[in-house]
């Protein structure tokens, strides 16, 4: 039997504590010890049974090693088997407010001018609520373990979306693990206003971010920023350069501050756009700086695709997406991630990471070869988020899998795979999605 026959998965794997997953595919870069397996095509792609028991890959196996075997086998007929997501860089607290307040010209300066209006009048805890948790089933059905999200942190929404986020992230553990990060201008962090957002994300638990880009006491600011993660032990996470203007690039001075602090944690940029229009000198001496401070780079290519570059009656030109490829070769952590879903940022979006890997193939040519790219959404940010868990499929490791009809990387990345299953523990979960409906009381009829 397959796993997609509907009455026997029912059935059947839901009750089972031990069972086989047969003539499956993984990429390579997922086998982690059995990375020693020879792929047989140009995908990068291993034929492997998996033996699944109380929840952990038990055995990883060449494909159709043995012919007895007494436990239940689940035919994957070629199909792709993948770790569960990791989604290093969202907006859940923006999410889903795009009906009742869009972009009205698809621009950054109207994102932002939009999500302020709306923030400012509607933001309140039972309304971040409810959006958050939509987010957060979509996610889950998709088939993420684990998320970070940016929160709104400009006062007085602190007070608000924080405590918020820390009911949730309490309601979803053992599900998604989530992290926070506060969001706001770079010049808030200072003494007085600073200490106040400090002390919000020590007592959550959380990250410490901020937006950069050039201003008088820029270094200033990213040292004392440095400082209060150094003496709190928390970890840091910028929003960098998110423009194309080719004279932004804030992503040096964050490197620079770090390897003159010698600060320890983990420091993640997201966005880094004005890279990809900046000459191969400037290149140069940037990323030799970023790959010194142990930076990891997180990209955002639906999002940035989506508002970089825009202008009324004109094609755009540019992308937006940052150096990929550049930074990987030099040794550099890159992940890729949804960023905003449904609201002015980007009007669009499903927390899918499978979604967010295929269109990031496509816009940054993520392939001919794939190779290990696929940690980019899986392994990498799981790292970089401190996970206990790798996303791998080895033995021991949890079984927290996506399982696709498509086999070859032409059939995954050409439908969105809707009937995939989605295996946490080793048990199926129900994927179903949440209807947009129910967010309707809080649209005020603006669908």
């Amino acid at each position: 039997m397959n796993p997609w026959d509907t009455a026997e998965n029912a059935a059947s794997l839901p009750d089972l504590d031990v069972y086989w997953l047969e003539n499956a595919q993984v990429s390579k870069c997922f086998l982690g010890q059995n990375s020693g397996f020879k792929p047989e095509n140009d995908d990068d792609l291993v034929a492997v049974d998996l033996l699944i028991a109380s929840g952990r890959v038990v055995r990883v196996e060449p494909a159709a090693s043995t012919d007895e075997r007494l436990e239940p086998i689940f035919d994957m007929e070629g199909g792709q088997v993948w770790p569960c997501f990791v989604d290093l860089h969202t907006h859940i607290d923006k999410g889903h407010i795009w009906p009742r307040k869009p972009n009205p010209d698809g621009t950054f300066m109207g994102a932002l001018e939009s999500v302020g209006q709306d923030r400012e009048a509607r933001w309140t805890a039972e309304d971040v609520r409810a959006r958050m948790d939509f987010s957060l089933r979509c996610a889950y059905a998709h088939g993420t373990r684990a998320l970070r999200t940016h929160l709104d942190s400009s006062p007085p929404q602190h007070t608000i979306s924080w405590p918020v986020f820390a009911a949730l992230r309490d309601e979803w553990a053992g599900r998604i693990d989530l992290q926070a990060v506060t969001i706001l201008g770079l010049e808030m962090m200072q003494p007085g206003i600073g200490d106040e957002i400090v002390d919000t994300v020590v007592a959550h638990q959380g990250i410490l971010g901020a937006v950069t880009y050039p201003q008088d006491g820029m270094e200033e600011r990213l040292r004392w920023m440095v400082a209060m993660a150094d003496r709190y032990g928390l970890d840091l996470d910028f929003h960098v350069d998110e423009t194309l203007d080719p004279d932004v690039l804030s992503l040096e001075a964050i490197a620079e501050v770090v390897s003159e602090t010698g600060y320890s944690g983990t420091v993640t940029c997201g966005h880094c756009c004005s890279l990809s229009v900046q000459e191969e000198a400037t290149l140069d001496r940037v990323l030799g700086k970023v790959a010194k401070a142990n930076l990891s780079i997180v990209s955002l290519p639906m999002c940035n695709l989506y508002l970089q570059d825009r202008a009324a009656d004109r094609t755009p030109r540019r992308r937006g997406v940052t150096l990929l490829h550049e930074l990987k070769a030099r040794g550099i952590r890159v992940s890729i991630a949804s960023d905003n879903t449904r609201d002015p940022f980007y009007g669009y979006g499903d927390m899918d990471g499978l979604e967010v890997f295929t269109q990031a193939a496509r816009i940054a040519h993520l392939d001919r070869p794939i190779g290990d790219w696929p940690l980019s959404i899986t392994d990498t940010p799981a790292a970089v988020m401190g996970l206990e868990a790798p996303a791998r499929i080895e033995a021991n490791a949890p079984v927290d899998l996506v399982l696709f009809k498509g086999r070859g990387f032409s059939e995954l990345l050409s439908r969105p795979q809707k009937d995939r299953i989605v295996l946490r523990d080793g048990k199926p979960i129900d994927t179903t999605l949440p209807d947009y409906r129910e967010l309707d009381h809080l649209m005020e009829g603006g669908l």
